[in-house]
């Protein structure tokens, strides 16, 4: 057992160890030549099929087409017992004798003549009749084309008798066989189908006489006879009871027994018959209760088929042919650049990567060589950059030690200061110096982004005593925090750039005292701080275009050492303008604490600005609530 998976595991190995030419070839062979053959026995099987289903199909078409003629004469023949019934001689020579009340009245020749007049006109119109008989009920008979061969009484014949006990229901009853009636012309038997008829007494429903027509077969021969199936097949037609109805000269078959026709009116069978494979086709017809069959050999449809099969061989030939040499083709198209490629990795890896790989291609093997090449300059640049960091490692070791050293000695030396002024009883000097330790201090916040709302309001208290103590008179402000916001958390430093665009663009611009108003609130599940002053105003031109650039801000970036934002990632003028018009108007900071809302929560938040001119301005920040465990679950990441 062992041995076994390890020759398994061999073969598979030795087939993964191909070079990728001859994987190639077997991979296209195996795409083209299998699906080839396995189409042609497809197209072999279902064409077989189709053939079979059409025969058949078709020639239940032409069976019914048949039908319905014979149909149609049948029922022309019908419709002349119904005429002759009703005609007024007619019912004359049928009626009995009043006095005796059993036979029919002796007819005068007149009426014979009438009669006979009537029933030539059915024979001229309709070529197909070859004779009608009327006959009483005492055996008396006028016709204008038939006699009775002996006096016999006539309704002692078999098709009387059938034609009483069908009680006036038409019937046909096939070929006439041995009865006492022929014809002037002298029809033999086999070359007429006789129909009946009974004619009743509306009143006793007796029986007052019969009606006898013959159907000349010519007409039947002449609907089937000119139906081919295929080379040699034909059409026969068979009564009820088995009886030969029509049939070509020399059929395959003299006589179709019933009980090869199943009882659902329609089908197809094989038999073999003389030493040939016949197909039977077959449909009843419910009017004339007459089969009609399709006689045919097997072997025409196997004729046919050998044909087909040539084609689909020759087909299958051809696309293998095809198929083999596209193979070669292709195989040798694809593994030949991918072979160049290999030998120009095996040379960078050796650590030659000046080696570029050079060719017009614009396929996938094009593109990977492209990228090689890119690979390799990204490589040579990251060998650079490696060299240049680690230069300048011992440098950024020495700036993070100053970086951590700076902010403790400024928070220590403004600390020194506001005792010092204190013991000196400065306390204007003292206050300012403790405002700008917190300013300073909160700023900073260990590097956090999000801070408790109570630093952020202790941060802008602080930095408006400092320009309230610049301003003196001329600045008042006034904080309002809603206690139940007080323990939320807010992200660090979004109000001191609005209230300072404030003081420096509205406040300082206005004459006479200027009064600037900070409100926390929630407000539908947000965080809503609203900074009001009354300070000059824009006008609805400078409103409309800071608002623009402030919708735009998330996508501003900062141009390095320029100081200015470049709105957008793109080149956008339209943007641009209106950065550089929000700047001139109320500076890059509101700008930033726009981008920094939107990118850190989402385009639902942000600043809001209403303002109007000579009256003030009012910016609304809408901000999540977010507590301090929001902040460290991810928040701050």
């Amino acid at each position: 057992m062992r041995n076994k998976f390890t020759s398994a595991g061999v073969r598979h190995l030795s087939f993964n160890n191909l070079p990728i030419r001859y994987k190639l070839i077997i991979h296209f062979l195996l795409i083209s030549i299998l699906p080839s053959i396995g189409l042609g026995f497809l197209i072999h099987w279902t064409v077989d099929r189709v053939l079979d289903r059409q025969v058949t199909n078709n020639t239940l078409q032409l069976i019914g087409k048949v039908n319905e003629s014979l149909e149609t004469y049948v029922e022309n023949l019908q419709n002349m017992t119904f005429l002759i019934a009703f005609n007024p001689g007619v019912q004359r020579f049928l009626e009995p004798d009043s006095k005796s009340g059993s036979a029919p009245v002796p007819a005068s020749e007149e009426d014979h003549y009438d009669i006979r007049k009537f029933l030539q006109g059915f024979t001229t119109l309709h070529s197909e009749v070859a004779g009608i008989m009327i006959v009483n009920s005492s055996g008396e008979y006028i016709s204008n084309e038939m006699y009775a061969r002996t006096e016999s009484d006539l309704t002692r014949e078999s098709w009387y008798q059938e034609a009483v006990s069908n009680k006036g229901i038409f019937k046909i009853v096939g070929h006439p066989n041995e009865r006492n009636v022929t014809n002037h012309v002298n029809y033999k038997n086999s070359e007429v189908v006789s129909a009946v008829r009974a004619i009743l007494d509306p009143d006793t429903q007796q029986v007052k006489g019969v009606v006898l027509i013959d159907l000349k077969l010519r007409v039947i021969a002449e609907t089937a006879q000119d139906v081919r199936l295929g080379k040699t097949g034909y059409l026969t037609v068979i009564d009820s009871s088995g009886d030969l109805i029509y049939a070509p000269p020399d059929p395959y078959i003299e006589h179709i027994p019933l009980d090869w026709l199943n009882k659902d009116g329609s089908g197809t069978y094989s038999h073999q018959a003389d030493g040939r494979k016949l197909q039977f086709i077959y449909r009843v017809s419910p009017f004339t209760n007459w089969t009609t069959v399709g006689v045919f050999s097997t072997e025409d449809s196997i004729s046919e088929m050998r044909e087909i099969r040539f084609y689909v061989v020759s087909f299958v030939f051809v696309v293998c042919l095809l198929g083999m040499t596209a193979s070669f083709y292709l195989a040798h198209s694809i593994s030949r650049p991918i072979g160049q490629l290999m030998s120009f990795m095996q040379k960078a890896q050796s650590g030659d990567l000046t080696i570029r790989y050079w060719g017009d291609r614009s396929d996938e093997v094009g593109l990977l060589g492209r990228r090689f090449n890119e690979m390799l300059l990204q490589i040579n640049r990251l060998i650079s950059l490696t060299e240049r960091q680690e230069r300048q490692k011992r440098e950024a070791e020495l700036s993070s030690l100053q970086a951590h050293i700076k902010p403790h000695f400024l928070y220590n030396t403004l600390d020194t200061i506001h005792w010092m002024a204190r013991r000196k009883d400065a306390v204007d000097i003292a206050e300012m110096a403790e405002s700008l330790s917190k300013l300073f201090r909160i700023g900073l916040s260990k590097g956090n982004v999000i801070i408790p709302l109570s630093d952020e309001i202790e941060h802008i208290r602080s930095y408006l005593q400092i320009q309230h103590v610049r301003y003196q008179n001329k600045l008042d402000y006034e904080l309002k925090v809603d206690p139940a916001v007080q323990d939320f958390s807010v992200l660090k430093l979004i109000l001191q750039p609005i209230v300072e665009n404030a003081i420096y663009h509205g406040i300082k611009e206005r004459r006479g005292p200027g009064h600037i108003e900070v409100e926390a609130m929630e407000r539908e599940g947000n965080l809503v701080i609203t900074i009001r002053d009354n300070g000059k105003g824009m006008s609805e031109q400078q409103l409309l275009e800071l608002r623009r650039a402030i919708e735009q801000a998330a996508s501003a970036e900062e141009e390095p050492g320029s100081g200015q934002a470049s709105i957008g990632n793109k080149d956008n003028t339209s943007a641009g303008e209106a950065a550089k018009t929000a700047g001139e108007t109320k500076g890059y900071g509101i700008l930033n604490v726009q981008a920094r809302l939107r990118l850190t929560f989402g385009d639902k938040y942000g600043l809001h600005l209403d303002s109007v001119l000579g009256e003030g301005t009012t910016v609304t920040v809408m901000h999540p609530l977010l507590r301090d465990n929001d902040f460290h679950n991810g928040v701050d990441r």
